[in-house]
């Protein structure tokens, strides 16, 4: 049975709340703009950017990994903006989520959280952060080491910086060359989206094009 919402109710803080409490908010908030975190008896509703910024940026890496991964001939599947729930305990909604491998399956495509104890978790998970980089390279950094992610990627997006997150053993370490995507530099990646700030997408692509091949 869902609970009701929690007293203490603020956007853009980390505060103390029950699953119930968690599981209510969708029913009760008009959150089509907003990301709801939860992680063992703590709850984030994050406002989401509405500058072009975030929106360019996203754009870009998800062009990056869908080059490079179909260029390596390398198997994923990916989602934008889709929430991924361990029932009780844990939900997040990366900015950009991949399943990675040979072995990869497509999770059912309806429009519920996706059940990481049904489909495992995501090899691959990304932030765009625009104004949360703070916490998205600590609390939520944490919360996907919790959850079995395998990469996490933080992307500052006033400086067109990226920091990569190898996972492993609930704990995380930085990296300049991704292990999901073996072999893709991390400055790669940065380059790119540097270079989309003076340039359009289809030269951003054949440049990328040029340093995958």
């Amino acid at each position: 049975m869902v609970g009701t919402l929690p007293q203490n109710l603020l956007t853009d803080t980390w505060i103390p709340a029950t699953w119930e409490e968690f599981l209510a908010i969708p029913e009760c908030l008009e959150l089509e703009k907003a990301r709801c975190y939860y992680d063992t008896g703590w709850l984030r509703i994050e406002t989401m950017p509405v500058g072009s910024a975030h929106g360019q940026d996203n754009s870009i890496l998800a062009a990056i990994v869908s080059l490079y991964g179909t260029v390596k001939e390398i198997a994923y599947v990916s989602f934008t903006n889709t929430s991924f729930r361990k029932t009780g305990e844990r939900e997040c909604q990366p900015d950009l989520a991949y399943y990675i491998g040979p072995d990869v399956q497509r999770p059912a495509k309806n429009n519920q959280p996706v059940d990481v104890e049904v489909w495992g978790t995501p090899a691959l998970a990304i932030k765009v952060s625009s104004t949360t980089l703070s916490d998205d390279l600590g609390q939520k950094r944490l919360l996907y080491e919790r959850l079995g992610v395998r990469e996490y990627w933080v992307v500052n997006v006033a400086a067109a910086e990226v920091i990569a997150f190898a996972i492993a053993d609930g704990g995380s370490r930085q990296i300049q060359t991704s292990l999901v995507l073996p072999d893709l530099p991390v400055p790669v990646i940065a380059a790119a989206l540097r270079l989309s700030q003076s340039q359009d997408d289809g030269t951003v692509n054949r440049w990328l094009l040029q340093q995958f091949r």
